[in-house]
């Protein structure tokens, strides 16, 4: 009984590393060809980011969720100097479902975001991207591949990000 309860404790301890580590794997991949409506009503492809030459910053989030809130609002407050260092956009899906997603234009308005705010009350994005739950953020190279993804939130995480947006502006 102790060699199966130590042997769980092992599993359970690699399952829980390889979970936090997972939060900060290389993505590979291109952006789905999945068109979405912005806060406006107007249909937006995804595709067209990784088509444009800029960097670009994808980040799944929902008006009920506190880290993505917060995380939206610590990049918005420094995201004027990472489009003029970098040349990079950012772009916030929201994962609201069509009952909450009338919440989504009263919220960016409230907070003052000036980036694109795309809806996916759907999940079509959400799941052509594997996102199970936000906050999770993709970078996004000049070409259009996936580069970099992170899950979660932690105050300081946009830093990391930063770092990551500064090696593909080299």
């Amino acid at each position: 009984m102790k060699k199966v309860f130590t042997l769980l404790m092992i599993l359970t301890a690699g399952f829980a590393y390889a979970q936090s580590d997972s939060s900060h794997n290389k993505a590979t991949g291109i952006l789905p060809d999945v068109t979405l409506k912005n806060i406006d009503g107007e249909d937006i492809r995804i595709a067209d980011y990784g088509q444009n030459g800029k960097i670009t910053v994808i980040s799944f989030w929902a008006t009920w969720c506190k880290p993505c809130i917060k995380e939206l609002k610590n990049i918005n407050s420094i995201l004027d100097e990472w489009i003029d260092e970098y040349d990079m956009e950012l772009v916030a899906v929201s994962v609201d479902d069509s009952r909450n997603a009338i919440k989504v234009k009263p919220t960016v308005n409230a907070l003052n975001w000036d980036f694109d705010v795309l809806l996916d009350p759907n999940g079509e994005l959400q799941r052509a991207m594997n996102v199970a739950n936000p906050p999770v953020t993709f970078l996004i190279d000049q070409e259009g591949k996936i580069v970099y993804t992170h899950t979660g939130y932690v105050e300081g995480d946009e830093y990391e990000l930063e770092d990551h947006i500064k090696e593909l502006s080299k």
